[in-house]
């Protein structure tokens, strides 16, 4: 198992790239951050606006060197824009786990397939390159979407953790629901469903 948190890691298919994500990035994700601050609401980081932008990218860069968790910035190859952002966290390479989340993209790419390439080509690369065990995803329990999201593409839910975190919201705390796909689960069955899917869109 050979992860490295400065190698320069890129992933991409025909449709969507994956790349670190880097300080430079706020003026590609700024057009999102400041016309969409919907788009985190049931995020526990915000995005939205130009200073809470810079200092959700500093500090995904800052836990990228201190080795605990690596962003990537997704760019659609089809729009040639970039969408948003997703990353790995909570990475234990001796336990052979990792969580997967913190991702959003912007209203243009919702729905339109671009979720499951990037799903895919993570996913590959945690099971196939990284040699994991499991893959975790922790979503609000209010979430429907993301829920929806995380479940299309293979995701069995193991339960929900109540009054798991704090929210954005003052004095307000969220049950978080727990998602994960096994090892065996992606070479068994869905990776090939998560192809299929991706091939019909």
């Amino acid at each position: 198992m050979n992860f490295n948190f400065s190698d320069n890691i890129i992933l991409e298919d025909d449709l969507v790239l994956l790349r670190p994500l880097q300080e430079s990035d706020v003026e590609n994700l700024l057009e999102i951050s400041i016309n969409e601050p919907e788009t985190w609401k049931y995020s526990l980081v915000g995005a939205d606006g130009k200073e809470n932008l810079i200092n959700y990218i500093q500090s995904a860069v800052k836990a990228r060197k201190a080795k605990k968790e690596f962003p990537f910035i997704v760019f659609d190859k089809k729009s040639q824009k970039y969408a948003g952002s997703t990353r790995f966290y909570d990475i234990n390479l001796d336990f052979k786990t990792l969580q997967l989340g913190y991702t959003w993209y912007g209203s243009a790419f919702r729905g339109t397939g671009l979720n499951k390439h990037c799903k895919f080509l993570l996913l590959q690369f945690a099971f196939e390159t990284l040699g994991l065990e499991r893959v975790e995803f922790r979503a609000d329990n209010n979430n429907e979407r993301s829920i929806a999201a995380m479940k299309s593409i293979g995701c069995k839910v193991e339960g929900v953790l109540r009054s798991h975190m704090p929210t954005i919201e003052n004095g307000i705390r969220r049950d978080s629901i727990v998602l994960s796909i096994l090892r065996n689960e992606w070479f068994e069955e869905v990776k090939e469903k998560l192809k299929q899917k991706m091939k019909s869109l």
